[in-house]
């Protein structure tokens, strides 16, 4: 440590150390800078042109058998969750009756829900049919 900062106070020393001057960030910040301002002043990347605008709207039969599939995922997704869990609380249930119910509920809601995912199209056409699509 030099004389003159063995005379400084020592939370002025203190500060040095903690926040030392940047000369790196000050020589280097032209760069960033530069190929900021040369992307913004080309003429290419000015005057861009995206052609004609097409909007990406869908049509009703698009959008209802998009609907159809996210229906039947969803339903079938479920549908099997419900059958693991049957499946589970099937084998933990070491001949309670409660517990073995409480597996055919859930088996039960397992196969309504794989019988709606199966009949997703047939409900989503009859309300196509009254939609008027």
């Amino acid at each position: 440590m030099s004389r003159i900062e063995r005379a400084r106070p020592r939370a002025q020393r203190r500060r040095r150390r903690l926040f030392p001057p940047c000369r790196w960030a000050r020589r280097h910040a032209a760069a960033p800078t530069a190929v900021v301002a040369l992307i913004l002043l080309t003429p290419a990347a000015a005057h861009a042109d995206s052609g004609t605008v097409v909007l990406a709207a869908k049509t009703l039969p698009q959008v209802v058998a998009g609907l159809q599939q996210w229906l039947m995922g969803i339903l079938a997704s479920v549908a099997t969750l419900f059958l693991v869990l049957a499946g589970v609380y099937w084998a933990t249930a070491g001949g309670d009756p409660a517990q073995v119910d409480k597996a055919k509920g859930a088996l039960r809601n397992a196969l309504v829900g794989y019988g709606l995912a199966v009949l997703a199209p047939v409900l989503l056409q009859v309300v196509k049919g009254i939609v008027g699509g």
